[in-house]
């Protein structure tokens, strides 16, 4: 979710440039693997915003009915959703965007915007395993027992923190704004300075007298 643009296309000031040789836990990917794990992420990611909006559908329909069966199907809709399909896909998300940040001339840690979605993701997915998932089985475990849920705070609550963090990181990949961090001013300058100091090449050199 984090580095999901490609650079093709993009203008010169836009572009990232290439990671200088060595850099930490930078493995470049090929071209096909790049498209390959790109095409999983945005899967992943627009599975993982689907699944969102269906739960908080439900967990809407479940706290504005008077019915005790619609609660109740609501609330184990909503635990085999969150069961079957949050963790797989929040986890798929974060791998594959973590892949292509550190894959390709993004980075992880070089850019403001990139920085921030990999913690909101990250953030995102341990709320749903401790805290979406918690939430929604205690409210079956309510409603399975004959209880009224009186505190419907454990369903809406989750969804509606997960959806506004996805908005959100959808806005931070189509405007990538705040520029570079300290370790990406420090890269940039430090592969300047090579390519100041880089030796003239001797053919280079012919064709120019």
């Amino acid at each position: 979710m984090y580095a999901e643009a490609s650079t093709h296309g993009y203008s010169r000031c836009q572009t990232p440039s290439a990671a200088a040789p060595g850099t930490v836990f930078h493995v470049k990917l090929s071209r096909p693997a790049r498209r390959a794990t790109l095409v999983v992420h945005v899967i992943a990611a627009a599975g993982w915003l689907g699944l969102t909006l269906g739960l908080l559908a439900l967990a809407f329909a479940a706290i504005t009915t008077d019915s005790a069966s619609v609660i109740e199907a609501a609330a184990r809709s909503m635990k085999l959703f969150a069961d079957w399909l949050v963790l797989p896909l929040a986890l798929l998300t974060l791998l594959s965007g973590l892949l292509l940040s550190l894959g390709t001339p993004w980075g992880l840690a070089k850019h403001r915007w990139v920085y921030t979605k990999f913690w909101l993701t990250l953030a995102t997915t341990a709320a749903s395993a401790f805290a979406l998932r918690p939430g929604i089985n205690d409210t079956v475990a309510t409603v399975s027992a004959g209880a009224p849920v009186t505190d419907p705070t454990d369903l809406i609550a989750g969804p509606i923190v997960s959806l506004s963090a996805y908005l959100f990181m959808t806005v931070l990949s189509v405007l990538k704004p705040w520029g570079l961090t300290r370790r990406g001013r420090k890269q940039r300058g430090q592969n300047r300075r090579a390519s100041a100091h880089k030796p003239v090449d001797a053919e280079d050199m012919r064709q120019t007298a």
